[in-house]
């Protein structure tokens, strides 16, 4: 299931697996190991990132990308909310993917840390419909950390405060 803020989307991407040939034409989503080779071949494509790699070595090439899939291994690593944030302050302006099984209760953050949409394993899909997802959005208004388009609830209290 591929799912952004307005519920249930088509994916228009598809992924090439570690070895497949790179077609000439179509939305792609290549293995970060052969960014390089697609790039060469194509104008523009997309890249599934493991939530460990090194984003300094991907700055020269976001101009390129259409779409970063982030990769999370587990709804408790949330190492890949902090990549989004940096991909989105380095720039990109592409789509940006979660990838794995996040859940439903993470949804309205993964958006305010910058991603777009988040393509959830058929499993965990099955557990969490789209209604579920989506009523994450109006749950929580603030969190102790800033989003994108969010402010804080320390921000929330600093403009209360004489």
């Amino acid at each position: 299931m591929l799912l952004d803020a307005t519920g249930e989307i088509t994916d228009g991407w598809t992924r090439i697996a570690d070895e497949a040939e790179i077609p000439e034409n179509g939305a792609i989503i290549v293995p970060h190991d052969r960014l390089e080779e697609a790039l060469t071949r194509r104008p523009a494509t997309g890249v599934a990132l493991p939530n460990d790699t090194e984003l300094a070595d991907l700055a020269a090439h976001l101009p390129r990308l259409g779409l970063i899939a982030v990769d999370f291994p587990s709804f408790a690593d949330g190492r890949g909310f902090s990549i989004g944030q940096r991909l989105r302050d380095m720039g990109f302006e592409g789509r940006l993917r979660a990838h794995g099984p996040v859940i439903a209760d993470q949804f309205a953050y993964l958006l305010a840390c910058g991603f777009d949409e988040v393509e959830v394993p058929a499993d965990l899909a099955s557990r969490q419909p789209v209604a579920q997802w989506l009523a994450q959005l109006d749950k929580i208004t603030l969190g102790y950390q800033r989003g994108r388009s969010t402010g804080s609830i320390l921000d929330q209290r600093r403009s209360v405060m004489p």
